[in-house]
């Protein structure tokens, strides 16, 4: 292109423009001539005496690109945690109390902002499609040895019966496999590992020792509406004074997590009969032990579907909580219930009451009757009322099985 006092403009180097001003001569600038230089440097050879080391020439260092960066720094983060959990399960072996590490704002802002949601709508997807014949054996034998699942418990073991991934989730056990005791008033409603339990104080419940959640967040206001916002918050001690409706008796609660590997049902964990349902649309973050300890109000945070009704004590609840790949929550006698629907926002939620004209009393549940299902592992949240000589029959992080004992008066 043309250029004043008769000077002509070319290329030499990629983005670099030298100005010409005669056939044979050019007007190079020091950055110029610094860049040109760079790209005739060749690989150099450093002999220190000890041994020799080579170095690439400087002009690799433009080639550098943004996403191996953020690869290498995501790698070594979450090897750094990684290093932080191997440290305390060998101080936790010791036998010393480790006090938890809470995540920030900002880590929550941005575990929160990944499509968890999205992600797991297409697992849903893909757990639906039909494997070929050939191929479900060695598929769902690799899981089976992955997670360790017990198939011998299967009320189906020939592994081609299973169509797809989500029917061998949600596949049913052998009736004699689960026996339901009939001693205590309060059963496991799943397989799983127990968490934390205990009495609820100040209205904060443990989701595990040491790192708390809002009773009230994670309930909800104990009047039913239909698609209305949060309310703004009342006190924490008459919200308490809601739930426990009866004289000398006390709150209680009971946390369940169900690994990928557990059998994928729950089912109904005393006598009881559920009044209403209150559905929670919200995050899908995991919910195995680690993050709980990690994330405070993680059980507040995702999706979660709060059945709520009376047993004969008082208040009883049950809530199974949503997990990353576990968007989907049905139960049995609702089918209104859809979980993980692009149609509800978070900060909201919808209720549904099983009291009517016709059926004034709600839905009668009894023990170790089937609830429902999840489509992979996740947790489950028992918040009830008692009198104040119940006891439960557990250890923190001991291996429990639908249908045996959590405690009883």
């Amino acid at each position: 292109m043309a250029a004043s006092g008769g000077r002509r403009c070319v290329r030499s180097l990629p983005g670099v423009m030298l100005w010409r001003s005669s056939p044979c001569h050019y007007e190079y600038t020091p950055m110029c001539h610094f860049l040109g230089s760079l790209r005739k440097l060749p690989l150099h050879t450093f002999n220190t005496g000890a041994r020799k080391m080579h170095t690439a020439p400087l002009r690799s260092l433009f080639l550098l690109r943004p996403v191996p960066i953020l690869l290498a720094t995501g790698g070594g983060y979450v090897g750094y945690r990684q290093y932080e959990k191997y440290r305390d399960q060998k101080l936790e072996k010791l036998g010393l109390e480790i006090p938890p590490k809470l995540a920030s704002h900002w880590e929550v802002a941005l575990y929160k902002s990944v499509p968890t949601r999205l992600l797991s709508r297409a697992w849903g997807r893909l757990n639906q499609v039909e494997l070929p014949y050939w191929l479900r054996r060695p598929v769902y034998s690799l899981y089976i040895w992955t997670f360790g699942v017990n198939m011998t418990e299967a009320a189906v073991e020939d592994l081609h019966h299973y169509r797809n991934l989500s029917e061998f989730f949600r596949r049913k056990l052998k009736p004699q496999a689960r026996p339901v005791c009939g001693l205590h008033s309060v059963i496991s409603p799943s397989d799983g590992k127990i968490l934390t339990f205990g009495q609820v104080k100040n209205c904060e419940v443990e989701q595990v020792k040491g790192v708390t959640y809002s009773l009230e967040s994670f309930l909800g206001p104990r009047a039913y509406a239909e698609d209305l916002p949060f309310p703004p918050a009342s006190s924490r001690d008459s919200f308490r004074k809601q739930l426990v409706t009866r004289e000398g008796n006390e709150l209680y609660h009971c946390v369940i997590y169900l690994a990928p590997g557990d059998y994928h049902c729950f089912h109904s964990p005393t006598d009881w009969t559920v009044s209403h349902r209150r559905h929670f649309p919200g995050s899908l973050m995991s919910v195995n032990p680690g993050m709980a300890r990690w994330i405070k109000e993680l059980f507040c945070h995702n999706e979660r579907v709060v059945l709520t009704g009376d047993w004969k004590h008082g208040f009883f609840s049950l809530t199974a909580v949503g997990a990353t790949n576990v968007g989907s929550i049905r139960i049995y006698f609702d089918r209104d219930l859809h979980t993980n629907s692009p149609r509800y926002s978070k900060g909201s939620y919808n209720d549904l009451s099983f009291v009517t004209h016709a059926n004034k009393e709600g839905v009668p549940m009894r023990k170790g009757e089937h609830l429902g299902e999840f489509n992979l592992g996740s947790t489950i949240v028992l918040i009830f009322e008692a009198p104040k000589d119940f006891n439960f029959r557990l250890k923190a992080g001991q291996k429990i099985r639908f249908g045996e004992a959590l405690g009883s008066l």
